[in-house]
């Protein structure tokens, strides 16, 4: 198959505030508001972006109005809802969405978090094939103080386990 430059791919939407009364057993798992959509993957754009139909089937709360900048560098305003639950294969990530355009537009943001990559040979998307069953996260730890006093004595860590007695860091 010769790649097309753009890639679409499946996505199961959910809305997460119903997902989490169906897990405290207040609401039927039939009545979770959802919808499978088709989704273009972008790498360049940050966030997920939906349709306002999209947002009125789901039915999210509101959560705030937001400045967006757009690859024109104009800012332009939009509504900016959550929470929703996006599934793809085996991972999931909960997100608040921006509401615009006219089609489900998957960004790096969620990607990152479900550890999803493009495969440019498909034109699809995969499950990072190095961590199939388990999103990877990157994250840099750094201190911000040093873990001996100025004159020599420890210091407690800032990371510290008061029931095991032991620095976690």
């Amino acid at each position: 198959m010769e790649p097309t430059g753009s890639v679409y791919d499946r996505l199961k939407l959910l809305n997460a505030g119903d997902v989490i009364l169906f897990k405290c057993g207040m609401l039927e798992e039939g009545k979770i508001r959802h919808l499978e959509v088709e989704a273009v993957v972008d790498t360049g754009a940050s966030n997920i972006v939906f349709p306002k139909h999209v947002a009125l089937q789901l039915g999210p709360d509101y959560v705030r109005y937001s400045g967006l900048e757009l690859g024109s560098a104009d800012i332009q305003r939009a509504e900016v809802v959550g929470p929703v639950e996006i599934r793809f294969e085996n991972q999931n990530f909960t997100v608040s969405g921006i509401v615009m355009g006219n089609e489900v537009l998957l960004g790096s943001i969620p990607m990152q978090d479900m550890d999803v990559v493009v495969d440019a040979r498909r034109d699809r998307l995969v499950v990072n094939p190095e961590s199939p069953y388990l999103p990877k996260m990157k994250v840099k730890v750094t201190r911000t103080a040093p873990l001996h006093n100025a004159d020599g004595g420890a210091k407690a860590p800032l990371c510290w386990d008061a029931s095991q007695s032991q620095a976690l860091c």
